[in-house]
């Protein structure tokens, strides 16, 4: 399972054009995260005290772009090169933040 915090507004602009684009496609493909504990990082470090967010849960085997492993902090992120088919999201989950600009990662699903 791959796993893609975005903007609530953003995953809807996508499933009207049909297509998902990361605002980061550009420059470095989607930043995404593999594990719950990746999740909470990406969240505190990038989107800290941000409102109405959305998680959405990818399976790698409908993905039609380029997916690369690649290290960071320690880590290994996949990201997506390209844009993502929406068929390949299997499921959209709140990301609400706390009080203290933290965020409550929901339960995620595992691999099917």
């Amino acid at each position: 399972m791959i796993f893609h915090i975005t903007p609530q507004q953003s995953w809807e602009q996508g499933k009207q054009i049909g297509v998902y684009h990361s605002d980061t496609l550009a420059t470095e493909g989607f930043i995404h995260c593999s594990t719950p504990k990746q999740v909470a990082r990406v969240a505190t470090v990038f989107f800290k005290g941000q409102k109405a967010l959305v998680l959405l849960c990818i399976d790698p085997a409908k993905v039609h772009a380029e997916i690369r492993y690649e290290s960071a902090a320690g880590d290994s992120y996949p990201h997506i090169y390209g844009s993502l088919n929406l068929d390949a999201v299997c499921d959209v989950l709140d990301l609400p933040a706390n009080v203290d600009g933290s965020f409550h990662i929901p339960a995620l699903p595992g691999p099917s």
